[in-house]
């Protein structure tokens, strides 16, 4: 209101510079995803699961074309390229746009494979099929919600999240089942805790003689709807201790989650942490093990 009233003053217009001067200053802080060159400039504190980011290159042949809150990971091949996971419906376009500003045709994108199946990850799969003509492939817990998106009913977060846009799943993949694509390898192995299809994936990608090994390691957080109660479903727990047991034994030196910042995805594409480490998928399952024993200890009080 005061810059509106003295805009045709010399007060009006010193305060007008002014805040051209901070919008700037910001602006240098925080870039706009437009310009900037790296995941950490275009999100900074943003972590909305379809707030807009850039693609980056990771390691060797693997890119980071999620949004600020929600991975989404680009494997590439001379015979194509496989994503895993879409983000949430509204984020599937960012997705597809990030793939292309990487330099890739979306045409090459031969396979969508999936974490697990919530509407904030797999949300954006059917419209990415049908931007790149890809084929979906998914364990069979996961590929039964895909195939409908409605949660399963023995999901803990069941009647607490939304449902998703369904896809056709081209291809169903046992526990331990390599994906190959002329080069590449993705194998799925069955997680189930956070959702009853979590699915974690490993490969090895190399560039200038060097080998990494890459796990993306699925959700481990005890997260359910009202009322649910994990000390009621001893089955289920037990399963869940499996899966923790499976992740911290993938072949791992580099881990990407499905929340960038469970595994603090963005300080090491800053260079703020080591991006290479041996004991990363280790400490991520210690964590989800915490959590869930943290969780059945308060479902006694």
């Amino acid at each position: 209101m005061l810059l509106a009233a003295g805009a045709g003053g010399a007060y009006g217009r010193g305060m007008s510079m002014l805040a051209l001067i901070l919008a700037a200053a910001v602006s240098a802080v925080a870039p706009s995803p437009a310009t900037a060159g790296t995941v950490p400039e275009a999100c900074g504190a943003r972590d909305g699961w379809s707030d807009p980011a850039v693609p980056q290159r990771i390691a060797a042949n693997v890119w980071y074309v999620g949004t600020c809150g929600i991975s989404a990971v680009l494997v590439t091949s001379g015979a194509g390229h496989v994503l895993i996971d879409g983000g949430p419906r509204d984020a599937g376009g960012l997705v597809a746009a990030s793939i292309e500003r990487a330099g890739f045709r979306l045409k090459d994108v031969r396979w969508i494979v999936s974490g697990h199946e919530h509407h904030d990850h797999a949300g954006g799969i059917a419209e990415l099929k049908r931007l790149t003509g890809a084929r979906v492939a998914a364990t069979a817990a996961n590929a039964a919600v895909l195939r409908t998106g409605v949660p399963a009913a023995d999901d803990p977060q069941a009647g607490d999240i939304a449902a998703f846009s369904p896809v056709a799943v081209d291809r169903v993949l046992a526990d331990g089942e390599t994906l190959r694509l002329g080069r590449l390898a993705l194998t799925a192995h069955v997680t189930p805790g956070h959702s009853p299809g979590s699915t974690s994936w490993t490969w090895t990608s190399c560039a200038r003689g060097r080998c990494l090994k890459f796990a993306y390691a699925d959700s481990v957080s005890a997260i359910s709807a009202p009322g649910y109660r994990f000390s009621d479903h001893p089955g289920y727990v037990a399963g869940f201790r499996r899966a923790l047991a499976t992740v911290a034994g993938l072949p791992c030196e580099v881990i990407v989650t499905p929340h960038p910042s469970a595994s603090g995805l963005f300080d090491k594409l800053a260079g703020k942490a080591p991006l290479v480490d041996a004991g990363a998928c280790r400490a991520y399952a210690a964590q989800g093990e915490a959590g869930l024993e943290a969780r059945l200890v308060k479902e006694k009080q």
